[in-house]
């Protein structure tokens, strides 16, 4: 019924049936649970009472225990899903309400009472309910779940209070880390994986390379972080470079077979708007890494196959001239750990200015 937008405005406005809404969110029947959630969901979409049910869900802090409740114990990945998409859009519509909940993190801890209910444990942290509900979409292979919980984290880092409370103690940092390097490096977009695979994760894979991203833009100095411990996270990285560009190559011919279908001249822009912002997001932080290699890591990349001149070269192509300096210091210390590699690349891209 809400879907139709009259019947969404009507219900909306009444406030007496809105606060049953969100008692039903402390509800322990799962299908209540879901449905509740799917109506909360529709109503959020809708721009004309968007607000108010912001405004609702601000004003009742248990909407935040029911939340957070779920997310941590819920072993239905339906449910998990649906909450995911109401907390994304919750977050994307107002960021004072997500750096509210954020801060709940900072709140002390007390003894977490043993009755099984959301409204008995008021000491919920919002990173470590999405990371348990990432974890269990994840284990359930649900990749629309799996996005929209990477995209609530890839939110968390848009504000410095998102950032903090993933990177202020080591074990989270560590956690969020190991998470999200374990789904780039391990289950998405693999060697054996045809290219056009990044089209169907563009969007997946830039929200977990933008938290990777703040990640170690701020935690350079952790053990988690090192170089020597992350080398197939560049090597994946320049694996979805390669899968880009044979797709930008196929978007290009299928852009001139296209012409004459607008539908389809449309859907080939959307695929190269997401793609770009994929590259960006990859390139930046490809180019943060590799300048932070050291000789011994280029070593042990080079006995691991994660280097190699095909792929520094790949790399190189997408990262030149924005990033020109980074890949000219990778190249120096590349210098001392293969010179026989670092010459020829230096023949393949003139341009790179090396001191003798």
């Amino acid at each position: 019924m809400a879907c139709c937008q009259d019947t969404c405005i009507s219900i909306s406005k009444d406030e007496n049936l809105a606060q049953i809404v969100l008692h039903h969110l402390c509800d322990s029947d799962s299908p209540t649970l879901l449905e509740t959630s799917r109506l909360l969901l529709t109503c959020l979409c809708q721009y004309e009472v968007a607000n108010i049910w912001v405004e609702r869900i601000r004003q009742s802090p248990s909407v935040y225990n029911c939340f957070c409740f779920i997310m941590s114990s819920s072993t239905n990945v339906d449910l998990l899903v649906k909450v995911g998409e109401v907390v994304d859009k919750l977050f994307d519509l107002d960021e004072e309400l997500m750096i509210n909940w954020i801060k709940k993190d900072s709140c002390p801890l007390v003894e977490q009472p043993t009755v099984d209910s959301p409204d008995d444990v008021p000491n919920f942290k919002i990173l470590p309910c999405l990371l348990e509900a990432a974890k269990q979409v994840c284990s359930d292979n649900n990749s629309e779940g799996l996005e929209v919980y990477m995209h609530i984290l890839q939110l968390l880092t848009t504000v410095d209070e998102g950032i903090q409370t993933i990177v202020k103690s080591s074990d989270r940092g560590k956690e969020t880390w190991s998470l999200l390097y374990n789904l780039f490096c391990n289950e998405l977009c693999q060697p054996d994986d045809p290219p056009i695979i990044v089209q169907e994760q563009k969007t997946l894979l830039a929200s977990i390379l933008s938290v990777l991203s703040a990640i170690f833009a701020s935690q350079r100095d952790q053990d988690y972080v090192t170089m020597g411990k992350n080398l197939a996270l560049i090597d994946s990285m320049i694996r979805v470079l390669q899968n880009m560009d044979e797709c930008e190559k196929r978007s290009v011919d299928s852009s001139k077979k296209s012409q004459t279908e607008e539908c389809e001249k449309l859907e080939v822009v959307d695929d190269d708007f997401h793609l770009k912002i994929l590259k960006d997001i990859c390139c930046e932080l490809l180019s943060n890494m590799l300048q932070e290699l050291s000789e011994e890591n280029i070593l042990e990349g080079l006995k691991q196959g994660h280097i190699n001149e095909q792929k520094c070269s790949s790399a190189f192509q997408n990262l030149l001239p924005l990033y020109s300096s980074s890949v000219e210091s990778f190249l120096e210390v590349l210098h001392g750990a293969d010179q026989t590699l670092a010459d020829n690349l230096s023949k393949s891209f003139p341009s790179l200015k090396l001191q003798a």
